[in-house]
């Protein structure tokens, strides 16, 4: 089942007579991510020769899908900077700080797609704008969607799990330090990773 599409180039005429998928157009509608069923986190390399994990445990967002127009269907995701968490306080607080982040001034790290197409299956690449600090920039995700359900409580559900590399750098995160082994203590490549549950809204 598709729910991002790339968008037909053809006449209106003719995407109008294309067959409609009852199942996906019946997921059409307005979505709130459930954060305490979601998560939002990243994977970046340390002294050269591990993976430090952390999360976002604050996050909100929406989702719009159209079931009859795929690549209609968008995404907002806001992401609370101050949340940061890798099991370790002091690390948390030097990631809170000027060094990287700096919470205090840009307490937020946003989200907004522009573009949404099928890749093939249940795979999906959703691309948007980015902002970190003060720095907005293009970045695509890479996602697969794990189905739609109703659970206990009556709420309709859908599922997302994704990820996504980036640069630090390119949105000025630049904080580093030499090894007398020679490279660097973090790694310029972070992966992002996202594992998203929304309910949808109520008509």
């Amino acid at each position: 089942m598709g729910l991002f599409g790339r968008k037909n180039t053809e006449s209106a005429t003719a995407v109008a007579t294309l067959p409609v998928d009852p199942a996906l157009a019946a997921l059409t509608g307005d979505y709130t991510i459930d954060p305490a069923h979601s998560s939002i986190g990243f994977t970046v390399r340390h002294a050269m020769v591990t993976n430090v994990r952390g999360t976002f445990a604050e996050h909100e967002g929406t989702l719009r899908l159209d079931g009859t127009d795929p690549g209609a269907s968008t995404a907002s995701i806001d992401v609370r900077i101050a949340s940061v968490d890798t099991g370790i306080a002091d690390r948390d607080g030097h990631l809170r700080g000027g060094d990287f982040f700096d919470a205090e001034r840009f307490p937020l790290m946003t989200f907004r797609s522009t573009r949404a197409e099928q890749l093939g299956g249940d795979a999906y690449r959703i691309t948007g704008d980015l902002t970190i600090k003060d720095v907005t920039r293009p970045l695509s995700i890479d996602l697969e969607f794990n189905g739609s359900a109703t659970d206990v409580y009556g709420n309709e559900r859908v599922g997302f799990e994704g990820s996504a590399e980036i640069l630090r750098s390119a949105w000025g995160l630049t904080w580093n330090a030499a090894l007398e082994t020679g490279g660097v203590m973090v790694s310029d490549k972070v992966k992002l990773n996202f594992d998203i549950s929304a309910i949808k809204n109520a008509a």
